[in-house]
C-alpha cells in the first residue's frame, strides 16, 4: 500500500549530484541485489523444514534483530498479506513508524519487506541478505545447525535485520506455514519497545498444507494459534470456523491471554471505494489488531481508518492491471489460491459486475483442491484457459483443463503453454469489452509481473 505523495519539485541543477555518480550507485545497488537474490534462490534446494532451532541460532548470530521492535504476528489460511499490509498502514497513519513482512513476492524478494508501505530499499535489503548469508554459511561450516538454513528462514532473518536497520517501532509479521514451527515464531514474549501485550491474529482456517499441519480444522488451528505468547491478545477474524474459535478460546485461557473477535466489516463510516468485499473483511480484522496492540486506553481514530480504507491496494489481490481503456478487455489479477480464496473472488466479481464475457486464466499448485476452486468460480467462467505456473509444484495444464471441463460443462476450456500465452488467448476471447481474470495462485500472477523473458522466480 503506497502513500499518495505530490510530485517532487524540479531538481536544482546547481545542487544535483553528478549523473555518473548516481548511475554508478544505482548499478552497484542493482548488482548487490541480484547477488543477494541469487543466493536466496539457491537456498530453495533445502526445501521446507519446519522447526525453530536453526532460526534461533541464526538470529542469535545476527544479534537477535527480532528483539528490536514490537510486533503483531498474523497467521491464517487466507487474508494474511492483506491484513498485514493494512495493519501496517494503520499504524503509520497513527504516527507509529511501521514495517511489515509478507509472502510470497511477485518479482523481487525485497517486496516481502515493507518500510512505511514501500518495498525495502534495494541496497538496504541486499545488505541485510548479505549479513544473513555470512552468518548462515559460518554456522553451517561450524556444524552448529541441524542442516542448512532454508530459503524461508534466510528471507525471514533478512527481513528482521532490515526492519531493525530501518528502526521501525512496530512490525506486522506474516507467518509462512502454520505457526508453531514456522520460522517467524521466534518473536519475543513481550513487546520490546512498549511492554504492551503481545498480539497475534488468526485471519482464517481452511484445509490446506495438511501434510504438515494436520487434516482437520481443529488440528490446523492448533498449529496456527501456537504463536500466541503468554498473556497476549489473540484477535480472531469473523468467519473463522467454530472449531477453530474453540481452539483459540482454549489457548487464550491456558495462556492467561485475551480473545478478541473482530467484526465482519468496519463501521459504516469507513468506506472502501473500489475494494472487494473481502478487503473490507480484512480491514476490519486489521483495525481490531491495531486496537489490540495500542490498548484500551488509546481512542479509536476513525479519520485514520477512513484514510487507509480509501487507499487499499495490495499487489495481486483483485488488482486491475489493465482497465481496458486502450480498447481491450479489463484485466484483473487475484491470487486466490484455495477454495476459500476462490469463493471470496467469486463474491468480489458478483459485487463488481464485470463486463461479459469473463475469461478465467487459471493455474493451481498441486497441494490445493482445484475442483473445489473451479466450482466456486463456475458463474464466472464463460471461457477458461488452464495453464501451469512456472513452479515445480504446478498442476499440468492438461490435467487442470480436464478438471475445468467437469466444473464448466459446455463451455470453452483451453490450455496454454505459459502465463503470457494464456493471457494473450484470454484477451482475444474476451474481445474489446470483456474481462480477463487471472487467478489460482500468486505464483501465476508473479509469472506475469516478471515479464515474458524472465527466469523463473521463487517457488515458495
Amino acid at each position: 500500500m503506497s502513500e499518495i505523495r505530490p510530485p517532487a519539485p524540479p531538481a536544482d541543477p546547481s545542487t544535483a549530484a553528478p549523473t555518473t555518480a548516481v548511475a554508478s550507485d544505482d548499478a552497484a545497488a542493482a548488482a548487490a541485489l541480484a547477488a543477494a537474490e541469487g543466493w536466496l534462490l539457491e537456498r530453495e534446494l533445502f526445501g521446507i523444514r519446519p522447526g525453530l532451532e536453526r532460526m534461533r541460532a541464526l538470529l542469535a548470530r545476527l544479534g537477535d534483530p527480532q528483539d528490536a521492535f514490537d510486533a503483531i504476528h498474523v497467521v491464517g489460511s487466507n487474508g494474511k498479506s492483506s491484513t498485514v499490509t493494512i495493519a501496517a498502514a494503520l499504524l503509520e497513519r497513527r504516527g507509529i513508524r511501521a514495517g511489515a513482512y509478507v509472502s510470497p513476492h511477485l518479482v523481487s524478494f525485497r517486496e516481502r519487506v515493507l518500510i512505511g508501505g514501500e518495498p525495502a530499499d534495494p541496497a538496504a535489503f541486499a545488505a541485510a541478505v548479505t549479513r544473513v548469508r555470512d552468518a548462515a554459511l559460518a554456522l553451517e561450516r561450524e556444524g552448529a545447525l541441524d542442516g542448512e538454513v532454508t530459503q524461508f528462514e534466510a528471507v525471514t532473518a533478512a527481513a528482521f535485520v532490515a526492519l531493525r536497520a530501518a528502526r521501525v517501532a512496530c512490525a506486522v509479521i506474516e507467518a509462512g506455514l502454520g505457526g508453531r514451527w514456522d520460522a517467524t515464531n521466534v518473536l519475543p514474549t513481550a513487546q520490546p519497545r512498549t511492554r504492551r501485550r503481545p498480539v497475534a491474529v488468526l485471519t482464517s482456517v481452511s484445509l490446506e498444507h495438511t501434510r504438515w499441519l494436520g487434516d482437520t480444522v481443529t488440528a490446523i488451528a492448533t498449529e496456527k494459534v501456537e504463536v500466541l505468547r503468554p498473556g497476549g491478545t489473540l484477535v480472531v477474524a469473523d468467519g473463522v470456523p467454530a472449531a477453530a474459535v474453540s481452539v483459540a478460546a482454549d489457548v487464550t485461557k491456558t495462556r492467561q491471554g485475551r480473545l478478541v473477535r473482530a467484526p465482519a466489516e468496519p463501521d459504516d463510516d469507513v468506506p472502501t471505494p473500489g475494494a472487494p468485499g473481502y478487503q473490507r473483511h480484512n480491514l476490519a480484522t486489521a483495525i481490531a489488531a491495531v486496537d489490540a496492540y495500542l490498548g484500551d486506553s488509546v481512542a479509536r481514530d476513525a479519520e485514520a481508518e477512513r484514510d487507509v480504507a480509501a487507499r487499499i491496494a495490495v499487489p495481486g489481490r483483485f488488482e486491475t492491471v489493465d482497465p481496458g481503456s486502450d480498447g481491450g478487455p479489463t484485466v484483473i489479477h487475484d491470487g486466490a489460491h484455495n477454495a476459500a480464496g476462490a469463493a471470496a473472488l467469486a463474491d468480489a466479481l458478483a459485487a463488481a459486475e464485470p463486463a461479459r464475457p469473463v475469461v478465467l486464466v487459471v493455474g493451481v499448485l498441486d497441494d490445493k483442491d482445484p475442483a473445489e476452486m473451479l466450482t466456486a468460480l463456475e458463474p464466472w467462467g464463460d471461457t477458461v484457459v488452464a495453464v501451469a505456473p512456472r513452479n515445480p509444484r504446478a498442476i499440468p495444464a492438461e490435467r487442470l483443463a480436464a478438471i475445468a471441463r467437469e466444473a464448466f460443462p459446455g463451455r470453452d476450456v483451453r490450455t496454454a503453454s505459459d502465463a503470457h500465452a494464456a493471457v494473450d488467448q484470454a484477451r482475444a476471447a474476451a474481445g474489446t469489452r470483456g474481462t480477463v481474470v487471472v487467478t489460482g495462485s500468486l505464483h501465476l500472477v508473479a509469472d506475469l509481473h516478471r515479464g515474458r523473458q524472465a527466469a523463473p522466480g521463487a517457488t515458495f
